[in-house]
């Protein structure tokens, strides 16, 4: 099957992208690509990772490469859900209240140590995932389209978190963790010190348009029904392996699947093959999934994903 020429031009811009960002986040190719794809399908990203790894400085790069609105939320025990999303202000002048928009309304949002929030404040995020708009004092607020939030957490720090429920955690199209950069990459860093002045002097390399236009085209990229199977077959074998008391949702299918259709894109084709999906579901369903308490230490939601894979027959 050959190539046509809008997943040539959607390789073209993950390309230039990817390289765009790479002059900030070194050496991390793969992570680039993966948070790229969730961008492409409008996902949200939950980045889990020590500090002073570039977890903020992916993100103000990648709304940088594209030109569009970004904000940041720093998120504290104190902080209200009228803090991100906006709130009614009293003008003595003309009598009347206006609304003052949050944070929340922008293009590419930046929730950091969202596990900071208390519970209520983290609910207050839940409709601007899933329906991409703001329900308060009695007003509804449209986002901006496309919409993103890429939320980080650290995962060893557990002094005044919350961690997040279930119904929040599914809501995130991916997860992922940038890690430690390799012995060159840090080498360049040290050359290069002036990351933040870097990070404001990027240039976009693509557009809001084109943005909306790549979403659009990847839902074009063909998936054969052995794959389609495929992705069912990985999803519902969550449900059933006894080492896990949650298993991922008819929302992780729906992500996958997409997450799938993005690789492809980003990769040049027109199809999906099986190692979009086997290289995706870790991503997608890691974070989805939930182990039982009898189950051993080894038994991360990680290496259970694996072994899933490992367990079902790839379609040829």
């Amino acid at each position: 099957m050959t190539t046509s020429v809008a997943e040539i031009s959607i390789k073209n811009v993950a390309e230039k992208i990817i390289s765009n960002v790479g002059n900030i986040i070194i050496g991390k190719r793969d992570v680039v690509s993966l948070v790229l794809s969730s961008l492409f399908c409008e996902g949200h990203v939950l980045i889990e990772d020590v500090p002073g790894v570039g977890k903020t400085a992916l993100a103000k790069s990648l709304a940088a490469s594209f030109g569009c609105p970004y904000s940041r939320i720093q998120c504290t025990s104190d902080l209200l859900p009228s803090d991100i999303l906006g709130v009614n202000v009293y003008n003595q002048k003309s009598g009347e209240f206006s609304f003052r928009e949050g944070p929340i309304n922008s293009n590419i949002v930046l929730v950091d140590e969202i596990n900071r929030a208390n519970p209520k404040t983290q609910s207050a995020l839940l409709e601007c995932m899933e329906e991409y708009r703001v329900t308060t004092d009695g007003c509804i607020i449209t986002l901006p389209r496309p919409f993103m939030i890429i939320a980080t957490q650290n995962p060893i720090e557990y002094d005044g978190t919350f961690p997040l429920p279930e119904a929040q955690l599914d809501r995130f199209f991916m997860r992922c963790s940038i890690g430690y950069p390799d012995f060159e990459s840090e080498g360049k860093m040290l050359l290069n010190q002036n990351a933040f002045e870097a990070v404001e002097q990027l240039q976009p390399v693509s557009s809001l348009a084109e943005l909306v236009s790549i979403r659009n085209m990847i839902k074009e990229v063909h998936v054969d029904d052995s794959l389609r199977d495929y992705v069912l077959s990985i999803v519902q074998a969550t449900r059933r392996d006894p080492s896990l008391i949650l298993g991922a949702s008819p929302r992780a299918s729906i992500a996958l699947f997409r997450a799938s259709q993005a690789m492809a894109a980003i990769d040049g084709r027109s199809f999906v093959t099986p190692d979009d999906i086997k290289k995706m579901a870790l991503p997608v369903l890691s974070h989805r999934i939930r182990t039982s308490f009898s189950s051993s230490r080894e038994s991360s939601s990680g290496v259970l994903v694996e072994k899933i894979l490992g367990s079902i027959p790839v379609p040829v």
